[in-house]
């Protein structure tokens, strides 16, 4: 029988939640970075829906207790 540490587990359902996030914050970076007007507004908002969204996963990931509902969270 396989034993998983779901303390570990978690730690890469986080890390694997972080670069989901990264992904989905890139196409908005260089409008923020650069301060765009008219753009910078809107990025900004796409990406606290991100923040959102993802802030969901987390406490999802938090709160599981076996590996399937970690999956289940991060939605793999």
């Amino acid at each position: 029988m396989i034993k998983i540490n779901i303390t570990k587990a978690k730690t890469i359902g986080h890390d694997m939640r972080r670069a989901a996030r990264a992904e989905e914050f890139k196409p908005y970076d260089d409008a923020i970075a650069k301060q765009i007007p008219g753009q910078a507004e809107g990025a900004e908002a796409a990406r606290q829906a991100i923040r959102e969204k993802y802030a969901a996963i987390q406490t999802s990931i938090d709160a599981a207790a076996t590996p399937d509902e970690i999956k289940a969270a991060l939605g793999i």
